[in-house]
């Protein structure tokens, strides 16, 4: 019997389903072409494919895309052995050779593991040098990454703005290796360089996000009680206030609600769904975003929102909730005769059209193409728009319908932990951040138990 080729584009010996032997793999199966990926359903369990013996290069599709994963395992050992992700793959995104890898690029990756595997492990590829601004530019591809393969083009994160202008360009904490950070040092940076306190929690955030990445890869060569040192570092002095009255002054009446929603939807109709369904789930803009059409489900009166980033998580649940017919109505031109894969929201991207007038002319805009909402941001103009015309205060945010469905749930009476399950946060946040309308909902249930002593 002739030997098995190690790299090649098709593979005939088994595939292994985390452990479980599955039958002989059909030779039309090919993971190296996109619209052969394209038609494999999607599954908690990589597809994968043998390597050679003990080595397996895998193709995960999930909720967000698929993924490169790569598995070892050493000759005679038991178990499944252990896995890495390799990149996300070229489903939607053009391949770079770094965060989005082909076929042949995944292949190579992946067989450069095993090589290191097989000299006793990834030690080699540690870095115990490693400094602050480096891993926070491996923070950033990756972000990017992740923006790419969402949108299917080049969208920056905001970790790209936040990061460069706070840690990258701040040559004191960027030259400064993880092996001898110090919390007087993340002190220190916050000090001279976080001057806006609007902006110190979100690029707090993003800087812990990002070397506690680097810790998790690297831990072998650095100390550990560097997640310590993190974390007591960047703790951000009696924030709680501040957050408390921002919450307090963006809570919307249900006719508030109403007026906005109304403007939003006279505006245009793409942006109306929009808040219609921020208003209706309480959602965050980066879970509603990423919803299907088949996450409408009708006869249920529900939607199934998919669970955010946060906590490391990879998104792949989804959260029921119950919406009215109302808003199933407006949903009903953005899911009929669609496929159910397609995004659920979209929007028109305007190109600006060369004219031949003089060069202090107005500039034109025309429809371009039609894809999923990307960012936040693309909202701002119409948003404020909306809030004029609802007569709300400038200052008013989007975010606000989550804070005002949050304190809606409280005020009816629901239990706090179906709140937070509803609103994909925790019983913690919420007793943190709403006792005041905890307190007065309570205050509304003792008061109906009152009964009349004296006839």
């Amino acid at each position: 019997m002739l030997p098995r080729p190690r790299l090649s584009g098709y593979f005939y010996g088994p595939c292994f389903d985390d452990g479980i032997t599955m039958g002989r793999v059909s030779a039309d199966l090919r993971l190296q072409d996109r619209s052969a990926r394209a038609r494999l359903a999607r599954r908690q369990n990589p597809y994968w494919r043998m390597v050679c013996e003990g080595q397996h290069l895998g193709y995960y599709k999930g909720a967000r895309g698929g993924t490169w994963v790569a598995r070892y395992r050493p000759p005679g050992a038991s178990g499944n052995g252990c896995k890495v992700s390799l990149g996300a793959a070229d489903d939607v995104g053009e391949a770079n050779g770094d965060a989005i890898l082909s076929w042949k690029q995944a292949l190579e990756k992946a067989t450069h593991w095993f090589e290191l595997q097989d000299r006793g492990g990834a030690e080699s590829a540690l870095n115990p040098d490693i400094t602050v601004g480096e891993a926070v530019e491996s923070y950033i591809t990756m972000r990017n990454a992740r923006r790419i393969g969402q949108a299917g083009r080049q969208v920056l994160s905001d970790a790209v703005s936040n990061l460069t202008r706070h840690v990258l360009d701040d040559s004191r904490l960027a030259r400064l290796p993880l092996a001898r950070l110090a919390e007087a040092d993340l002190k220190a940076w916050q000090e001279r360089t976080l001057r806006r306190r609007s902006t110190i929690q979100r690029v707090v955030n993003d800087l812990k996000a990002a070397l506690n990445r680097a810790w998790v890869e690297h831990r072998r060569a650095l100390p550990g009680d560097l997640p310590i040192v993190i974390k007591l570092g960047l703790a951000i002095e009696a924030p709680g206030a501040r957050r408390a009255q921002a919450r307090e002054n963006q809570i919307l009446t249900d006719g508030q609600i109403r007026r906005v929603v109304a403007a939003a939807l006279t505006l245009d109709d793409d942006f109306g769904r929009m808040v219609v369904m921020l208003a209706a789930t309480g959602a965050r803009f980066a879970q509603l975003r990423r919803m299907r059409v088949a996450d409408v489900q009708a006869e249920q009166r529900r939607v199934m929102v998919p669970e955010s980033y946060k906590g490391g998580r990879d998104a792949a649940a989804y959260i029921r909730v119950q919406v009215g017919t109302d808003t199933l109505a407006i949903l009903t031109p953005a899911i009929e005769g669609r496929p159910a894969t397609a995004p659920l929201l979209e929007r028109w991207r305007h190109v600006q059209v060369k004219t031949a007038e003089r060069r202090n002319a107005a500039q034109v805009w025309e429809r371009g193409e039609r894809g999923p909402w990307a960012t936040a941001s693309e909202m701002s103009r119409l948003w404020s728009q909306a809030c004029r015309l609802a007569e709300l205060p400038p200052t008013t945010i989007p975010y606000a319908l989550r804070h005002s469905s949050i304190v809606r749930g409280l005020r009816a009476g629901l239990p706090i932990r179906l709140v937070a399950a509803i609103h994909d946060t925790s019983v913690a946040m919420i007793e943190r951040h709403y006792s005041r309308w905890i307190t007065e909902g309570l205050d509304e249930l003792a008061a109906r138990a009152v009964v009349q002593l004296v006839a």
